[in-house]
């Protein structure tokens, strides 16, 4: 299936990466050939250099018979207009287009025929309603949804107090005492699927599939303390910022918002009355203690700049913010992450990848295709969720008697709106959600995909 991806930025080299090894038909546009010339070396693909809203470079790059274009420049403006004058080019095409713009988001919703686009992704709105997720329920690292919000998969770290440390998986019951799987464990850069004898260590991040009514009953059981956050601590006050204190104010909690250019700052103040923002440069560790950072609930650290956003949540850390989260703009170095006591960590990027990568895969596979697609474990696994129809084998067999491909695991069926964490005695009928964990380096396409 032939993909156009427009703008080679951030993005655009993250789906490029991630489709390339999928084996899609590639061809990324770009006003700056030296960008292409990188992503060039390290990935299958064809370039062409250019504006990408211009017709006569579309049709360089092979519009006409193009599946889908993905337009990720860093200007909504061109993003529109690319997907339109594609969709005037080549009337059946699919076009994704990334808009960032708080002040477009209603009408683009409104115009989105108009403008011909099959999907919107917006990664800073995505990042903001995760971590939004994260602050109401303290004590994960990451939550990912499924099946319509009844599911999760979270992760948690051990540390060498935790009532996990030194446990075997086949003794998880008697101390949680809820029904969950353990469907990854990270270890030293490694994925691993464990069976009952693995035992945990410290340092192990481990990813537990749960229905959602069970995740507080969970974190108390792990004497976890959780606590309502009622005052939260921005560092950075751009679009991410900007969405986060959005819903942080329609839900009760005080806000705070350090951002150190004065313009933005008076444009903040008339957009967020209800925030108090401060002028101010947040990694100045004097400006966040005047302003009370320990007595925050939580610090999230989103300014423009990766190494400052780490310096805020480390210095966060050290004084006892009882939760810290962390954005981050390139998550290539997630070895050296793992080291850092930094909370959270967020990347709009692979959120808004993970978006898309769904749409390209449902489209190359239309039947059957994945509902969601997660990435876990420093993307060393996937957890993807499906809905099994009249063409998915093994229907009403037990599970113990399927044949899974290595590295596949069934973590979670949905039956008629009831969450079931599987047993070798479970099953799935057509119409339920099943969700999969599998390594990163098998494709599901389809549930079918996962048997032998």
């Amino acid at each position: 299936m032939k993909v156009i991806i427009a703008g080679d930025g951030k993005v655009g080299a993250a789906i490029a990466r991630q489709l390339s090894s999928e084996g899609y038909d590639l061809t990324l546009i770009d006003s700056k050939q030296e960008v292409l010339d990188s992503t060039l070396d390290q990935y299958d693909v064809m370039t062409v250099t250019g504006n990408c809203a211009t017709m006569n470079v579309l049709e360089e790059a092979g519009i006409s018979d193009a599946k889908l274009l993905i337009a990720a420049t860093s200007a909504d403006e061109i993003n529109l207009l690319c997907c339109l004058t594609a969709h005037t080019l080549n009337p059946h095409i699919h076009t994704i287009a990334r808009i960032r713009n708080p002040e477009y988001s209603e009408q683009i919703f409104k115009m989105s025929d108009t403008f011909a686009l099959s999907l919107v992704v917006n990664p800073e709105k995505q990042a903001a309603h995760q971590i939004e997720r994260l602050l109401k329920l303290p004590g994960f690292l990451k939550r990912d949804s499924f099946s319509k919000d009844r599911v999760e998969i979270v992760e948690l770290r051990i540390n060498g107090e935790s009532r996990l440390n030194g446990v075997a998986l086949s003794n998880l019951d008697s101390i949680i005492k809820c029904k969950v799987l353990v469907c990854a464990v990270l270890r030293k850069g490694q994925a691993i699927m464990p069976d009952g004898n693995f035992i945990f260590q410290e340092d192990d991040r481990v990813f537990v599939t749960a229905p959602t009514n069970e995740l507080a009953v969970l974190l108390k059981n792990l004497d976890i303390i959780t606590h309502k956050v009622n005052h939260v601590m921005i560092a950075g006050g751009g679009r991410a910022g900007y969405y986060l204190a959005s819903k942080l104010i329609r839900s009760g909690i005080h806000v705070q918002i350090i951002e150190k250019d004065r313009e933005r700052c008076e444009e903040l103040a008339d957009l967020l009355p209800a925030a108090d923002i401060i002028c101010g440069d947040a990694s100045n560790h004097s400006i966040l203690e005047s302003e009370g950072i320990s007595d925050c609930d939580a610090l999230v650290s989103m300014t423009g700049l990766d190494e400052i956003n780490i310096i805020i949540s480390l210095f966060a850390n050290d004084i006892g913010v009882p939760q810290v989260i962390t954005k981050i703009g390139h998550s290539e170095n997630t070895e050296i992450l793992d080291h850092l006591p930094i909370g959270s960590v967020i990347c709009p990027k692979d959120l808004c990848c993970n978006t898309i990568v769904r749409y390209v895969r449902a489209i190359h596979n239309q039947s059957g295709a994945a509902v969601s697609v997660h990435s876990i474990a420093n993307g060393l696994a996937e957890a993807v969720e499906f809905v099994a129809d009249s063409n998915t084998r093994n229907c009403g067999i037990p599970l113990r008697s399927l044949h899974l491909k290595k590295g596949t695991l069934i973590v979670c069926i949905t039956h008629n709106g009831k969450t079931e964490i599987p047993s070798g005695d479970s099953s799935f009928e057509v119409g339920d959600t099943v969700i999969i964990v599998t390594k990163a380096d098998r494709v599901l396409l389809q549930l079918n995909d996962i048997f032998e």
